[in-house]
């Protein structure tokens, strides 16, 4: 968590609110979270200056286009953006500041310290993006291509969901929630799936990152978007942080296992495992 929907929400916002703001000044409380070619010294000197073009994304990667570099930044966990008056007092939280020309900060904020901003000279984003080795996007995949990634696989399908190189963005609450809906186990070994199996997780992987990318992404605990709004797709949820509850299908309770080191949600009487 975020999730490609919660990003692509993060995305937009940043695109509203901060392309054409200028980079007067910058503030890092916590080295750790920068990594640039020269160094947090190179960042903080490169940085004035710099004027937001663009901001796009890739899987669960937000990619920053300014002037003559650009950011590869990963919220992780908790990381937030946060574009607010520079006069407001900086919480313990807010780790790296851009002070703009227009009087406003972009903050980033992030409780447990796990997110990165990568920064790069312009040309050498193509590398760096290269070397995310991700996979395409739940929108670009194919069953075609699916099965091939599926056939020499044994671990368990949900484990495969999570693998950023095989489908970019899907996550913890996702391949959950994907995998309720194409009626799949989720430690049903991947390799064993059929045509049938795999097309449903094509196809549910299509509609539910759409419709959450729609719905702003999940709020679940301190996700908000760059204008500090909650997700609405947490309403629909059918499996993610439903154990106990019944299935919305057949009423059986929705139990929580461990696959591939993450909780997982599943309906037993819906999703079984199969030869």
């Amino acid at each position: 968590m975020p999730e490609l929907p919660e990003v692509e929400t993060v995305r937009r916002g940043l695109e509203n609110l901060v392309i054409g703001k200028e980079v007067a000044s910058v503030t890092v409380l916590w080295e750790n979270i920068v990594q640039a070619f020269g160094g947090v010294t190179e960042f903080v000197n490169r940085m004035p200056g710099q004027t937001l073009l663009a901001v796009d994304r890739i899987g669960k990667f937000l990619i920053f286009h300014w002037t003559d570099v650009a950011w590869i930044a990963h919220l992780r966990m908790e990381g937030k953006y946060l574009y607010m008056p520079s006069t407001d007092p900086v919480d313990a939280y807010s780790h790296v500041i851009l002070h703009l020309t227009d009087g406003y900060d972009l903050r980033y904020r992030d409780v447990r310290k796990f997110g990165r901003i990568h920064m790069v000279d312009k040309h050498q984003l193509d590398q760096a993006v290269k070397d995310l080795h991700l996979g395409p996007e739940p929108k670009d995949i194919t069953t075609a291509y699916l099965t091939d990634k599926l056939t020499h696989r044994k671990r368990p399908i949900k484990g495969v969901l999570l693998d950023q190189s095989v489908i970019a963005g899907i996550g913890n609450i996702y391949a959950d929630e994907v995998l309720y809906a194409a009626k799949v186990h989720p430690e049903q070994p991947a390799n064993s799936l059929t045509d049938q199996e795999i097309q449903a997780i094509v196809d549910a992987s299509k509609a539910i990152i759409g419709q959450a990318v729609e719905a702003g992404g999940t709020t679940i605990r301190s996700y908000t978007n760059a204008f500090g709004e909650n997700g609405h797709y947490q309403q629909y949820l059918q499996a993610y942080g439903r154990n106990g509850q019944p299935c919305a299908r057949c009423g059986t309770l929705i139990e929580k296992i461990s696959v591939s080191q993450r909780g997982s949600h599943f309906c037993p009487n819906c999703q079984q495992v199969h030869a």
